[in-house]
Order: structure tokens, then C-alpha cells, then sequence
């Protein structure tokens, strides 16, 4: 099982945006795997997030005045090299995350389709377009948009890459800086996602990336920057979105999901149940839109649990930098916690536990089988609370009408997955549901990975969306520009007013007949 060697992580914290980087003192981050060190990276301060801004402020002036399809070539080069280091970057989201390898490539591709999505899409979305104006001939009206100034990116430990470098992408190319701050404890992949980026050309000022505690470095960037995108806890998003909301500055989140799964009566059982193991235990369940609740008709519950829960036991845990397992590490002693708390909790209120249920020492400091549960009733705890690990329920429903009453019964809204008989009617079903995104005969992967659709949560699950147009213009400020000619609103020379004011209103009574109108 081969580590990345130190070598690597030693040049990447020399990325670090932080002046005198090698006095401050350092981080160490561990293997997650084995819970050896990897390398260190400097805790940074306020002091050195206000100078990142001030060198960024600089740098995005002229950035912004770039044009829009040469801001683009940059990020086409990106691309080019995200699929060249693709195994580089595997490695190193490994050793940080200690997720298996499918689940470390799920993070490559998700940033290979973001860099092509909004680097062919942003010269016509930043283009600047004619609307009517108020009065016909008098008026010539046009909306541009602006870059927001400098964004501000926090980003989580479960995709470190994707959910860093992934939101970066459409505020740069909509003419922003950004100052990113990784997790704490995954700030190496972020760092080998923003040097693929220097070395596609984009200037160092321009993305600075700044390692430190979310109190500090965190706050500090929301109380100087333009624009927030963070994702992460509800809990946290709410304290944030208060501290933007204070400055009146825009946030964008994506926060946290209790994912549902609808399973009819006439859904393919044995493919429902393959692809649930994937849906639910994908990064062993830290992922904000896997799915923790499975409500499966009556008439083939039985049959579902025992198709499912054979596949989880048969899936293999392990530690691996290679497609040899399916299912990692937790990242944390507190995940782990977590996870134990949870289960506990609900083995001691009567739940049955039909497959796992043990963490698993033997292969790592961290792991834990993928365990699934029925019999979970309301008082338990992982009944209605985002366990974000590798613990989901079956719930027995009479009706679909019962299962989308279920689903929709949560203060989240992020994710959910359909299985029925046809997609007429799973699309049906998906309109029922108050969820950002639904998946159609599978999990969660081809919502993440359309990109020209967006995506994000209702409810506590988040505001404002990542992918698709929003997921560019929402680092923009649009810009109306109206123009008028030949006569102001003013009366004509020897016009009275009153009758001035009815020519006025005639035109505007007549405006109804025209298209667009």
C-alpha cells in the first residue's frame, strides 16, 4: 500500500498563501489510513487572510479585465492537466480522506466536468445582452454583469478537491479572486488542486490559499471578502449566513442532507439494491447526498433487505491506493464517535442491526462496517439527525404515497433517489419530493455529475446552488445600462403636460402589442 512521499507534501505547503510560512507554527496531518504523518502546513492568522485580500484585490482587477474567453483557456488547460495528474491527485485525497479509490476518482471527474462545463459556458454567460427598453426607439437597454471582487471559498474534509477547487472554478472565471481555506485536516488536496492551476497559468495572487482554524481563518475571510460559497454543517452555515448577513454580502451553501430512497413494488429489486450499497456507503457515508433513508414498499421490503444487505456484507473494507476495496476509513475520531453514538443509541431503543455494526480496528485506527439497520423508530436519534457515516435504515411503506410523505417529513432537502418500475413514474414520484436534486434509478453520482444542471438544498440543506448557469452567476453582480435618445421624458417645446402625459400613456398601453412585452 504505497504512500505519496513526504516529497510531495513538502512542496505543497510551500502553496500556502502565508507570509513567513516557515515560522508560524504547523499542523501536522496524518495518513487516515494508518495515522501516520504526512507533512505539516502553517496556522495561519486574520492578519495573513487581510494581506492574501489585499495582494488578491490587486491581481483581480486586472484579471476581471481580461476577457472572458481568454479567462477560459486557462481553465481548458486545467482540465488537460487534472486528467494527466489524475492518479497524483487520487493518492493524495486518499491520505488525507481515506476513502477508497472509486470514491477519490469520483472527486477527479467531478472537477474534469466542472473546469470543461464552465470554462465552454462562461463567454456567453458573462456576455453582456439587449432587453427592450421602457419606450421603443427613445430607449436602448443592455444587462452586463460584474465579478463580485474577491470570494471567499471554505471548504469541507469529505471532498476536499472537488467541493475546494470545484467552487473556485466558476468565480474565477466570472472575474473573481478567491481566498480558500481547506478543512484543517485536508488542506493537501486542495493544495495540489491549486498548483495544477498555477501551472495552467493562472497568476498566484489570484487564489490564495490560507491553512488555519475555521474561527480564525474562517471568520476572518467572511468579515473581508465580497461573496461567501461554503458547504459543510447546517449549524455552521447558519452562524455564517448571520455574519454575511451583517455585512450584507451574498452566501451561497451547501450544507447537510437525510437523504431518502424511494424502492416501489415494481422496481428492479436486485439493481435497486446493488446500487444502494454505492448510494449509501460511498466515502463510508460522509457525503452530504448519500442516502441514510431507504423506504421500500411492503410487498418487496423483505426481499430488498435481503438483496441489500447481502451486497453491503459482501463489500469489501479495506485500506487500499488501488481498486482492490469499496469501502474506506472514516476521516476522524469524532466521526467515528459519531457514528458508535448513533448506532448505540438505536440497538438500545430496539433497532435490529442486519449486517455490520462494528468498527473494525483490525484494518485501521478509523474504520467501521457499513451497518444497516431496521426497526428504527422516531425517538431514535439517527431516525431524523445526519449520522454522515456508514449507518442506514429500512423502513417498510404501504403505499408510494406513504414513502413520499416520509421522505418529504425532514428539515433537510438536499438529495434523493427514486427506484420504480418506469421512468414515467419515477419522475412522477421525483416531482413529490422537496429535494434540490432526485436521482432517477440511481444514487446520487449522475446529479452530481451534470453540471449544467444545478445543484444544491431547501430547507436546513443550504441556499443558493453550485453547478449549472446559477452556479456561475452567482458570483456576478448584473449591471442594467439605459440608454435614451432623440427626446427625454420631459415635454417638447410648446408640448403642454397634460397632454404630454397622455401621449405617454398611450405608448405605454400600446407596449402590450409588442413580442417580448
Amino acid at each position: 500500500m504505497p504512500v505519496p512521499e513526504t516529497e510531495v507534501f513538502d512542496r505543497l505547503r510551500t502553496l500556502v498563501a502565508i507570509d513567513d510560512a516557515a515560522a508560524r507554527p504547523p499542523r501536522g496531518i496524518d495518513e487516515v489510513f494508518t495515522g501516520k504523518p504526512l507533512g505539516t502546513v502553517p496556522i495561519g492568522t486574520a492578519e495573513d487572510v487581510a494581506a492574501a485580500v489585499a495582494r488578491a484585490r490587486v491581481a483581480q482587477s486586472h484579471w476581471a479585465a481580461r476577457p472572458a474567453r481568454e479567462r477560459a483557456r486557462v481553465f481548458h488547460r486545467y482540465r488537460s492537466l487534472v486528467v494527466a495528474q489524475r492518479a497524483a491527485l487520487m493518492d493524495v485525497i486518499q491520505a488525507e480522506t481515506g476513502k477508497a479509490r472509486w470514491a477519490a476518482q469520483e472527486e477527479v471527474m467531478g472537477l474534469m466536468f466542472a473546469a470543461r462545463y464552465f470554462a465552454r459556458v462562461a463567454p456567453t454567460l458573462l456576455d453582456e445582452r439587449r432587453v427592450p427598453g421602457a419606450f421603443p426607439v427613445l430607449n436602448r437597454a443592455f444587462v452586463d454583469v460584474r465579478p463580485k471582487g474577491v470570494v471567499a471559498v471554505i471548504a469541507p474534509w469529505n471532498y476536499p478537491l472537488v467541493l475546494s477547487l470545484g467552487d473556485a472554478i466558476p468565480a474565477l472565471l466570472a472575474g473573481n479572486a478567491v481566498i480558500l481555506k481547506p478543512d484543517s485536516s485536508t488542506p493537501f488536496s486542495a493544495l495540489a488542486g491549486a498548483e495544477l492551476l498555477y501551472r495552467a497559468g493562472l497568476p498566484r495572487d489570484l487564489l490564495a490559499v490560507v491553512t488555519g482554524p475555521g474561527p480564525v481563518v474562517g471568520a476572518a475571510m467572511v468579515d473581508c471578502c465580497d461573496y461567501l460559497m461554503f458547504t459543510g454543517s447546517s449549524a455552521t452555515g447558519r452562524t455564517l449566513a448571520q455574519r454575511c448577513g451583517a455585512r450584507l454580502i451574498g452566501f451561497s451553501a451547501e450544507l447537510g442532507g437525510k437523504n431518502p430512497m424511494i424502492v416501489t413494488d415494481d422496481a428492479d429489486i436486485g439493481r435497486a439494491a446493488r446500487a444502494a450499497v454505492r448510494a449509501c456507503f460511498s466515502n463510508a457515508g460522509q457525503l452530504c447526498i448519500s442516502i441514510e433513508r431507504i423506504y421500500v414498499h411492503r410487498a418487496v421490503a423483505e426481499e430488498f433487505t435481503e438483496k441489500f444487505t447481502a451486497a453491503v456484507s459482501a463489500a469489501r473494507l479495506g485500506a487500499a491506493y488501488d481498486n482492490s476495496v469499496d469501502i474506506g476509513s472514516l476521516i476522524s475520531a469524532a466521526q467515528l464517535r459519531t457514528v458508535t453514538d448513533h448506532l448505540t443509541d438505536a440497538v438500545a431503543k430496539g433497532a435490529q442491526v442486519r449486517t455490520g455494526g462494528a468498527a473494525r480496528p483490525d484494518i485501521g485506527p478509523l474504520f467501521f462496517e457499513p451497518t444497516v439497520l431496521t426497526g428504527v423508530t422516531e425517538e431514535m436519534v439517527c431516525a431524523r439527525e445526519e449520522t454522515f457515516g456508514p449507518l442506514v435504515s429500512i423502513y417498510p411503506v404501504d403505499s408510494v404515497a406513504e414513502a413520499v410523505a416520509a421522505a418529504n417529513d425532514t428539515e433537510y432537502g438536499l438529495n434523493a433517489s427514486v427506484w420504480a418500475g418506469g421512468l414515467a413514474e419515477g419522475e412522477r414520484i421525483a416531482r413529490l419530493l422537496k429535494t434540490g436534486t432526485v436521482c432517477v434509478n440511481e444514487g446520487y453520482a449522475p446529479a452530481w455529475g451534470t453540471t449544467a444542471a444545478p445543484m444544491g438544498g431547501t430547507g436546513i440543506s443550504g441556499v443558493g446552488r453550485r453547478h449549472g448557469p446559477e452556479g456561475l452567476l452567482e458570483y456576478t453582480e448584473p449591471q442594467s445600462v439605459v440608454s435614451t435618445r432623440f427626446l427625454n421624458l420631459d415635454p417638447p417645446p410648446l408640448v403642454p403636460r397634460d397632454l404630454w402625459q397622455r401621449v405617454l400613456m398611450t405608448i405605454a398601453r400600446s407596449l402590450r402589442l409588442l413580442p417580448g412585452r
